[in-house]
């Protein structure tokens, strides 16, 4: 079983929030992380967003940096992409989350999707993924 998870969920891992904990003991039973390439990109805006000071951006950026290896990372091609606009057209949601849902769709079945984007749920529920969130 694949377990895709969302910046949005990713980035409450290093960040303190009511839902860290979700996120944490979700991703501990799962040994198999998977994520679009753009995940990365995603968090790494975030954290300097959320970073006080430039030295705790950098602790924020080390530590993802070094668990993102552990990660197996769904590439943006021209496949993704392409099936990210039919994902766009089908369920009404925006191309950052269409990208999300396409690189997930393209993992093994069953896919296990971790997000905290009230959009993504639907699709991603409609796609035959198991959502795991406290907003589905």
């Amino acid at each position: 079983m694949s377990l895709y998870v969302d910046t949005s969920a990713l980035v409450r891992r290093y960040l303190q929030d009511r839902h860290r904990r979700i996120v944490m003991e979700t991703m501990a039973g799962d040994d198999a992380w998977c994520a679009s390439a753009l995940v990365r990109t995603e968090a790494q805006l975030v954290l300097h967003r959320a970073a006080i000071s430039g030295r705790q951006q950098a602790e924020l950026w080390r530590t993802l940096r070094r668990e993102w290896d552990a990660f197996w990372v769904v590439p943006l091609d021209d496949r993704g992409l392409a099936r990210a606009v039919e994902i766009g057209a089908t369920y009404g949601v925006p191309l950052v989350d269409a990208i999300h849902l396409a690189a997930a769709d393209r993992l093994p079945n069953p896919v296990r999707f971790l997000t905290f984007d009230p959009q993504q749920i639907p699709a991603a529920d409609a796609l035959g993924f198991e959502v795991l969130s406290p907003l589905a």
